[in-house]
């Protein structure tokens, strides 16, 4: 599991530098595929593809955030949170500064998907082009480097 200090120094330094929403985000990896979902035509950023995701509540500790978010958006169960993979930061659709932290997590198992909040997903090639934002997909290349060593 991710080290506490760390989430605690993340959100420190993420408050200290005006962000108003944390968001959590998971690379969820089946041999050399990554999951992707689709965000429905009626939502914020509509038809964009994205890593699984959501808003951290008020007090909540970013890998607790992190396994409810994942459980909710897609039905699968964070057996470990492996590691940061860095964060981004964006304007969400309420116009509040937010940023997302994105971590490598490891589910007991890669099916049923069962979405809730998102249209489609998808299992998509690491090594393929990826219909992500360039934010994500440094996100993805850093995942792919360090299981590498690189």
């Amino acid at each position: 599991m991710v080290d506490s200090a760390l989430l605690r120094k993340l959100v420190s330094e993420a408050t200290a530098a005006g962000i108003q929403q944390f968001v959590v985000g998971a690379v969820v990896q089946s041999q050399d595929e990554v999951l992707l979902l689709r965000r429905p035509a009626d939502d914020f950023m509509d038809g964009l593809w994205e890593l699984p995701s959501g808003k951290v509540e008020p007090g909540e500790a970013l890998d607790d955030a992190l396994i409810c978010e994942i459980k909710e958006k897609t039905g699968l169960d964070v057996s470990a949170v492996r590691r940061y993979l860095g964060s981004f930061d964006y304007t969400s659709g309420s116009g509040k500064a937010s940023r997302q932290f994105n971590f490598a997590v490891d589910v007991t198992a890669t099916r049923p998907i069962e979405l809730h909040e998102h249209d489609v997903y998808q299992w998509a090639q690491l090594d393929g082009e990826l219909p992500v934002t360039d934010a994500v997909k440094t996100v993805l290349k850093t995942h792919i480097n360090r299981d590498h060593g690189d």
